[in-house]
């Protein structure tokens, strides 16, 4: 299989031309454009893909300048840290990984490995990277260590970690592939890495089509279940590939305002608000509806995310 690549900056300054992320292939064909988005649809792998993409996302510029505001609003930090935040993400990795040493590629606040060690203490030991500056500051302000740097530059011992993660992260990468064939380095043998990225074929995409607001510029990368699992398998074996997450407002929104770009603010503003309900007593019976529709979702993989958990096998 061909090693995926970038191709050098073309005559748009701004923008960097790439090939398919996941097999390498330059032949695609054009899928739907929104909002000075283009995506591509590998004529090889099918995968979904934006091309070109704004040099800002592959330097981490926009992460580092422009969101970092959006991912320490009090909206977004209020819901990051609450206690729900990451209660399926932290059952999925309690399942595989019961103690060890955790590298959280793409940490932001930090808020997943806070839960982490304040659920677990003493189970592991935990480390945290971003590309973005201020939100690791505030990760370390509640206690989260953090290394600084770009990932693909920072130099790990090799065989050092029990596990990686990547939670929301790959979508947002201009070369993905490269972050997996590191990452495979830095694991022990054995070692897991989970990633969480959104699901092209969700009930969201299948009632919205171009109109869901999370298919946009930020996101580079667009998976579905069999394009996920070619993107990992030339460095791990696949462990497990689920679906899960489903939120009804964002389809109900969305379906309102067709397809209108939805702020930072708002779409922070949304998250404090679905976490508070979660999180109401009062609202119990809802919630075992909720939680009913999401797992049948789920079951169907049609929920708004796929989740990989990936071994690194002995050489």
């Amino acid at each position: 299989m061909q090693a995926p690549s970038i191709t050098p900056v073309l005559a748009i300054q701004t923008n960097l031309y790439r090939n398919c992320p996941v097999c390498g292939n330059e032949d695609a064909a054009s899928f739907l454009e929104k909002s000075g988005l283009r995506l591509v649809r590998c004529r090889r792998c099918s995968m979904l893909y934006a091309n070109p993409v704004p040099a800002e996302f592959a330097s981490g510029q926009y992460y580092d300048q422009i969101a970092s505001e959006y991912y320490l609003s009090p909206a977004k930090l209020e819901s990051d840290y609450s206690p729900v935040r990451f209660e399926r993400e932290l059952r999925i990795f309690r399942k595989y990984c019961s103690a060890g040493a955790v590298l959280d590629v793409g940490c932001s606040s930090g808020a997943f490995l806070y839960q982490l060690n304040c659920r677990f203490p003493g189970s592991y030991e935990i480390l945290g990277t971003d590309v973005s500056g201020p939100p690791l500051d505030y990760a370390q302000s509640q206690g989260v260590p953090v290394a600084r740097g770009t990932f693909l530059e920072m130099n790990f011992a090799q065989g050092k970690f029990d596990a990686v993660t990547f939670w929301a992260v790959i979508e947002h990468l201009v070369n993905p592939a490269a972050f997996m064939e590191k990452t495979a380095t830095l694991l022990k043998q054995g070692g897991l890495c989970f990633l969480l990225v959104p699901n092209m074929k969700s009930l969201a995409v299948r009632l919205l089509g171009s109109k869901y607001r999370y298919i946009y510029p930020q996101h580079l990368n667009y998976f579905t279940a069999q394009t996920l699992k070619k993107f990992v398998e030339r460095n791990f074996s696949s462990v497990e590939i689920c679906s899960t997450h489903f939120n009804p407002f964002v389809i109900w929104q969305d379906l309102r305002k067709g397809g209108t770009e939805v702020a930072n603010p708002q779409r922070a503003e949304l998250l404090q608000r679905t976490t508070r309900y979660k999180q109401n007593p009062v609202l119990w019976p809802i919630r075992v509806l909720y939680q009913m529709a999401e797992k049948t979702l789920g079951a169907a993989r049609l929920a708004d995310n796929l989740v990989a958990v990936l071994r690194r096998e002995n050489e």
